[in-house]
């Protein structure tokens, strides 16, 4: 049996070029603290969190600068010592205007006073105090969805979980993040596994990696031989092989239901880089103020791996690979099929950054696009076994009711049936479009009953 025997994989999927070549021999170099930083508040999913700092305020780097809003949330960290220049809308990585806290460094890069202390029983303390240790150190998912993680290690009484998978896959094209990240911390990735297994009661643990990634499968090999509890799954190299319901189903051959979630199947999921954060804030007090980003793409001069501050700008790192080759097409927060190209070069690395990808102006797919020819390619390549080409029509036309009986909410948006299409349809785009206004509708349709609700109780109190 060799190292790639029995490569597990889900049905559907496609097979985009890798175009990893350009940063996977490379090692994560460290970026130099930026002149400045700009943070949103909102970083994750669920409420954004409250600013607690005020402009002309003097911060020191892991000193909160937000407070988590509610359950689902998580608290915002300084990433540099300085003083906070200004608290208002900016743009983030995600496209958005969102409320943002622009600090100007000091040049001392200093943390916070008593903030980093190193617990090597860490272990051995109760998986409660761990899980809110995870919290303060605002740890969210670091592979792109951004699920705060202490309510992904908080799952209920009556869903007991008996296996942690961790995703090491990094399907997307073009990024190396996670890749390198498991090579050079390789210990710390599986001290994370240990820590996420402790927290949430779980006897199996679970690395997922494709196989164009050979050196990081040897590696976590050797380094969790001899533990029974722990093993390294070999992949099949497909898109969107790292999704959360495709690694799953790889891995155990379970399918998680339809509007049903991982813990559903006593299963939870995280990303190396989430749990080498968890492991790094209990063992040493560190929260997130920085992660591991692939800048790369044909629009960039040389291509690197940074581990880089959170609310670092674009256009720093950019800077660091030489800037751009010739012609500049677009940026992209993140790879080509799930990323957002972003407005400017001033957005900031957020939680969620995983690459930045520049892409050449030949680059550039067409404008353009043409009807739906009804060729099904989009469907023997829908990784969630949908029907994108209905998804598309009826989110273009704002059908609704249609869309919710195609189960829309179940799309991951991976973007396999955009890449697919001969068509070159946008049909990621319309599915989102649809997707918002279901959303809209149902928030119409609460506040149309609230206020049905306080005119019936005005009413009564009248007569």
């Amino acid at each position: 049996m060799g190292l790639f025997s029995n490569l597990l994989t889900f049905r559907g999927g496609i097979h985009p070029p890798t175009c990893k070549e350009r940063t996977n021999h490379g090692r994560i170099e460290v970026a130099p603290p930026p002149s400045r930083v700009i943070i949103p508040v909102a970083q994750h999913i669920g409420a954004p969190a409250d600013v607690v700092v005020k402009k002309k305020e003097k911060v020191k780097r892991g000193q909160v600068i937000a407070a988590a809003k509610g359950f689902v949330s998580a608290p915002i960290h300084a990433s540099i010592s300085g003083t906070v220049k200004e608290v208002g809308p900016a743009y983030s990585a995600t496209g958005q205007r969102v409320e943002c806290v622009t600090i100007e460094s000091d040049g001392e890069d200093a943390w916070l006073e008593g903030l980093l202390t190193d617990r090597p029983d860490y272990m051995e303390l109760p998986p409660e105090e761990l899980r809110e240790i995870i919290h303060n150190a605002g740890i969210v998912g670091l592979g792109g969805a951004t699920f705060p993680s202490h309510v992904k290690l908080a799952p209920p009484a009556e869903k007991p979980i008996h296996t942690v998978i961790l995703n090491g896959v990094e399907c997307e094209p073009y990024l190396t993040a996670d890749h390198l990240l498991m090579l050079e911390r390789g210990e710390e990735v599986v001290a994370g596994l240990r820590l996420i297994m402790r927290v949430v009661g779980a006897k199996e643990g679970v690395i997922g990696i494709e196989a164009n990634k050979p050196d990081a499968i040897r590696h976590l090999k050797e380094l969790t031989k001899g533990d029974p509890n722990i093993r390294v799954a070999t992949l099949q190299v497909k898109y969107p092989q790292g999704g959360e319901k495709q690694l799953i189903y790889a891995v155990t051959k379970k399918e998680v239901p339809s509007g049903g979630l991982p813990m559903d199947l006593g299963i939870v999921m995280n990303n190396v880089g989430t749990a080498v954060a968890m492991f790094r804030a209990c063992r040493y007090g560190e929260p997130l103020t920085e992660r591991v980003t692939t800048v790369t793409g044909a629009g960039i001069v040389t291509p690197r791996n940074f581990l880089t501050r959170i609310g670092t700008p674009f256009g720093e790192l950019t800077e660091l690979c030489g800037g751009f080759n010739g012609a500049m097409g677009t940026v992209i927060n993140g790879g080509p099929m799930m990323g957002i190209a972003v407005p400017s070069l001033d957005v900031p690395v957020i939680k969620g950054t995983s690459g930045i990808l520049v892409l050449a102006k030949e680059e550039l797919p067409p404008r353009e696009y043409e009807p739906c020819i009804r060729c099904g390619m989009c469907v023997r390549g829908c990784p969630v076994q949908l029907v994108p080409s209905a998804l598309s029509d009826y989110g273009e036309t704002r059908m609704l009711d249609e869309l919710e009986g195609y189960n829309i909410f179940d799309c991951i948006e991976c973007g396999s049936c955009s890449y697919v299409c001969p068509s070159k349809r946008p049909i990621v785009q319309f599915i989102r479009y649809g997707k918002r206004e279901i959303l809209a509708e149902r928030q119409k349709q609460r506040d149309r009953q609230a206020a049905r609700e306080a005119m019936a109780k005005t009413a009564e109190v009248a007569a």
